[in-house]
């Protein structure tokens, strides 16, 4: 009996665990991703920034969210408004990342958001859903 106690222990520790779940890294896995997708209209003067407030230039910034409120609930990518944005599956003229152009006016350059969005990569949605899911830690 103290044997299937002690299994019975050890099963759900590992459950618990998330059954050696690799930790997602902020730093290293989810920062990359919005670098790469995110961050030439989600920087401060950005149309994405101008329009929402939200910011993608450091964990803080991510998760301050925008204006309007907060887009990434610890421990739940069903809540975080940013996986519904990414996964289109939100109203078409907000899905996220957009595709964008650049500009030049007067001899400046602007970046041009348009009203389509591409798809990120699927492996891409999931390092950030897991990351939500695992805590949305700053590590």
């Amino acid at each position: 009996m103290l044997t299937l106690r002690i299994g019975f222990v050890c099963l759900v520790a590992l459950l618990a665990a998330g059954c050696g779940q690799r930790q997602v890294s902020f730093k290293q896995d989810v920062f990359p991703i919005l670098q790469k997708n995110c961050s030439v209209c989600h920087a401060p003067g950005g149309p994405g920034y101008i329009a929402s407030g939200f910011s993608v230039m450091s964990y803080q910034d991510v998760m301050r969210g925008t204006r309007y409120g907060r887009v990434i609930i610890p421990g739940s990518s069903i809540s975080s408004t940013l996986v519904r944005l990414i996964q289109h599956r939100a109203n078409p003229l907000i899905n996220m990342p957009k595709n964008f152009q650049l500009v030049y006016n007067k001899h400046e350059e602007y970046i041009h958001a348009e009203s389509n969005a591409r798809r990120l990569p699927s492996t891409d949605i999931k390092l950030i859903k897991e990351w939500i899911n695992q805590g949305a830690k700053d590590n």
